[in-house]
């Protein structure tokens, strides 16, 4: 299996350059913290991930490789919950990859929950004050849910240079046996709702991503505009040497709407179990974000054994890399340590 290329990355946040003998990726986080997304905010940066033990878990560092989970103040043996109360429209439970926008210092929380209604996966927006929450949704619905499709997930926000917002989305349609797409929709100037039409932007046609792409993610690029994104299985595949098949890709657009090509050199990032670069089992779910200059991706992966198999407690991981365009393309450097 191909090793994903890397480069050495050189910078004042927590990195060291690689060594023969070091694997290329080493967690940040090592506790359960699934579909996280980082937000930088000031001095300090703030994750948030798919509901365990809180419907939005939260964890924050300053320094990006040291990393603590926010406990409750009432009860310090629970974790912090930056969105107590989903919306009415929601239950509880199957609240997934949340991601926070800051609008001009009002936060949006974007998150999967099922809603109550269409008995399926949806996707709402909550508001605060403050990025730590708590996130208040006080709508009835939810704002977009793709019914024929099997639903919607993974919602992901971006704003253009421009100032002009988009929301990028799943149409859950490996829930329903059904193929999957990646969406993107502009989003109303309060972030609060979509408007017009989603286009499809990717469907699920690349072999590696086996009839199942999500976690969209559009950023601008030094030749335009990339859609980050996962395919694949999520889990353990004895099959596949005992690792996940799941990993991350990307696609060149001409605009935040399309057209999108995917890249030749997918996967970007992939399982392997290599003597010198180490282990990584089912990469994905990334987020990206800007420290000043420099641009870090941050995934999870699942804790695995010394012998590279799943390890007893089931979790995944928080990775963080730093990411370069090279040759207009995205390269990934070793992790932040």
């Amino acid at each position: 299996m191909r090793i994903p290329r890397l480069s050495i990355f050189c910078a004042g946040i927590a990195l060291a350059a690689a060594a023969a003998a070091e694997p290329s990726f080493v967690p940040v986080l090592k506790t359960n913290f699934p579909d996280a997304f980082v937000l930088a905010h000031g001095a300090e940066f703030i994750a948030y991930s798919t509901n365990d033990g809180a419907n939005v878990p939260v964890a924050v560092s300053r320094n990006l490789a040291d990393w603590t989970v926010l406990s409750d103040p009432a009860d310090p043996k629970r974790k912090y919950d930056a969105m107590p109360r989903l919306g009415s429209w929601a239950k509880e439970g199957f609240t997934w990859a949340p991601e926070v926008l800051d609008l001009n210092g009002r936060y949006l929380l974007y998150y999967t929950a099922s809603a109550r209604r269409e008995n399926m996966q949806c996707v709402g927006v909550a508001v605060a004050a403050d990025p730590k929450g708590p996130f208040v949704d006080s709508a009835t619905a939810p704002i977009v849910c793709q019914t024929k499709l099997g639903g919607t997930i993974d919602a992901s926000p971006f704003k253009d240079t421009d100032g002009s917002l988009y929301l990028y989305f799943k149409n859950d349609g490996n829930r329903v046996h059904e193929r999957t797409s990646l969406w993107g929709q502009r989003l109303a100037p309060d972030g609060m709702s979509v408007v017009g039409e989603p286009q499809e932007l990717l469907k699920d046609n690349e072999r590696w991503e086996d009839r199942v792409i999500e976690a969209p993610t559009m950023v601008r690029a030094p030749t335009g505009y990339d859609l980050f994104y996962s395919g694949g299985f999520f889990g353990w595949n004895p099959e596949e040497g005992g690792l996940s098949p799941y990993a991350m890709g990307y696609a060149n657009c001409t605009s935040p709407l399309g057209p999108c090509t995917p890249s030749k050199a997918n996967p970007l990032l992939h399982s392997f179990n290599d003597r010198d670069a180490g282990c990584l089992s089912g990469p994905g779910h990334q987020s990206i974000f800007t420290v000043g200059q420099r641009t870090f991706i941050s995934f999870h992966a699942w804790a695995a054994t010394p012998a590279c198999r799943k390890a007893p407690d089931d979790a995944r991981y928080l990775y963080i890399a730093p990411l370069f365009w090279k040759n207009g393309e995205p390269v990934l450097g070793p992790s932040v340590r």
